[in-house]
């Protein structure tokens, strides 16, 4: 067996269709009896929609998520303004998805679950990691099925409580706040229109109180987010319709769907890899829900590992900790941002900027304004049949993709030239029709890329012929910083 994946939440998902996609031998493992049901991660950002696409389970996320509504603010019982945590973008030829999408986390788990059996693969419930050990070749993994089982590698995709990280003695370096106790979860609400999120609190404390967000394909269905204070321990309907009385909020709670207590668990483990193990998702970070980006970060740590577990070359595993626990820093430093105020109750706590979005996130380690390392933008341009197609289109795969602007392309599979219109070029070749991929690319005639599988540029030269450049045919360098 190839690979051991502990964990079926979204990143122990999106890793298992990235490798079953390559043709690995898998298993998808978690201790659940059964699938997590409620909305926990809802905020799918920008970054994790594009994956979706490549991953193929877009179209689905589309049809049943939808946009972040807009909020209806209610001060003492009294509508006061109607405000949106982010400005509504429009498509650009580099950015087809600049807006957040809202789904529950357990219909984006069904949809990646189904795109896994499609490759092939279930997930197996009932089926914990007990414990493990791993030598030059291998890991041996015992489960709680009474099996043991022989991989190349194991994947810890477990949560905050990992057992692979806690196996592997990782220090999950950071603070658990004790003081912030917060209720979540999904409520059926009378009196709401589902089209709406809504904001109540009180006018002398207008950045504390309890919000409700509809949750698509589930009618009458909200995600509920509000504090509890000192002596309410209970998750329950009735502690939050006591909460909604108090605000003069004119809502009625019927029924429950799920619930939780969380407090503001910021950590960050202190590796990310130890030999042939390796850890992603929460069990790697843990982010409080302000902004959205724990699930989406899982997603892309597994998106970013996926392509390099199939390679097994000793740099791009090693890059795989490099590039993604700086990452996960960073995005843990947005998420304390907001979360701080969140607690300070500040007029702009409600806004979310670019830097959530996750279009941002870069493994250059050069300057310029598109280098190795950079997300590769998307881009229009025409086939060699006439047909309009995306950049996208030629990146969607496992594979990388080369790109040489203004001069032939090289014979290897999926290279590309990218021509102006009224050229012409032998082999494999695309128009820029309107400009817009030398634009994004800031791209000159001679320009060569090499885009990773993950969607990120591995090369950058000024080249015509990338052959003799130090790239195998599959496009993996050995010798480059930024896992190419």
């Amino acid at each position: 067996m190839d690979v051991i994946i502990a964990g079926a939440g979204p990143t122990g998902l999106t890793l298992g269709i990235e490798l079953a996609r390559r043709g690995l031998d898998i298993r998808v493992i978690d201790q659940a009896d059964e699938h997590f049901a409620g909305s926990r991660g809802d905020g799918l950002q920008p970054r994790t929609l594009e994956v979706f696409e490549d991953l193929g389970v877009l179209d689905a996320v589309l049809r049943h998520g939808r946009v972040v509504p807009t909020v209806r603010v209610h001060l003492d019982g009294t509508h006061v303004m109607d405000r949106r945590t982010a400005e509504l973008l429009e498509p650009t030829p580099d950015v087809p998805y600049p807006n957040a999408w809202v789904l529950g986390q357990s219909q984006t788990e069904s949809i990646l679950r189904d795109r896994l059996a499609e490759l092939g693969t279930h997930v197996e419930l009932n089926t914990a990691l007990v414990d493990f050990t791993q030598d030059e070749s291998g890991v041996t993994a015992r489960l709680s099925t009474g099996e043991t089982v022989r991989a190349s590698y194991l994947v810890g995709a477990d949560g905050g409580r990992s057992t692979v990280r806690r196996t592997l003695g990782i220090p999950f370096q950071g603070t658990t706040d004790e003081s912030l106790r917060m209720l979540l979860g999904d409520v059926a609400a009378e009196g709401l229109d589902h089209a709406w999120s809504y904001w109540f609190a009180r006018a002398d404390a207008p950045g504390v109180g309890v919000g409700l967000s509809p949750l698509p394909s589930t009618p009458g269905l909200f995600q509920f987010n509000a504090p509890l204070s000192e002596g309410d321990d209970e998750a329950s309907l009735a502690t939050l319709q006591g909460m909604l009385d108090a605000l003069g909020a004119n809502v009625r709670l019927t029924r429950m769907a799920w619930s939780t207590v969380w407090r503001p668990n910021i950590r960050l483990a202190e590796r990310f890899r130890v030999g042939r193990v390796f850890l992603a998702g929460d069990a790697a970070h843990a982010h409080p829900p302000t902004g959205g980006q724990g699930l989406n970060t899982g997603v892309q740590d597994a998106y970013n590992l996926g392509w390099k577990l199939a390679d097994g070359s000793p740099d791009l595993l090693d890059s795989y900790e490099t590039e993604r626990r700086a990452t996960a820093a960073k995005v843990l430093d947005v998420s304390s941002q907001l979360l701080r105020r969140y607690r300070e109750g500040t007029e702009d706590a409600h806004e979310r900027g670019a830097n959530t979005r996750q279009l941002d996130v870069t493994y250059r380690t050069t300057e310029g304004r598109i280098v190795a390392g950079d997300r590769a933008p998307d881009a229009p341009v025409t086939d060699a049949n006439g047909k309009t197609v995306r950049l996208f289109d030629l990146y969607r795969g496992p594979h990388a993709t080369h790109l040489t602007f203004g001069t032939p392309a090289p014979d290897r599979p999926h290279a590309y030239a990218v021509l102006r219109p009224g050229h012409t070029s032998p082999g494999p070749h695309v128009i820029d029709t309107h400009g817009h991929a030398h634009r994004a690319y800031d791209a000159s005639d001679g320009t060569s890329l090499l885009i990773r599988p993950d969607g990120y540029i591995g090369r950058r030269q000024k080249e015509t012929d990338l052959a003799g450049a130090g790239a195998t045919a599959d496009g993996h360098r050995r010798d480059r910083p930024v896992g190419q």
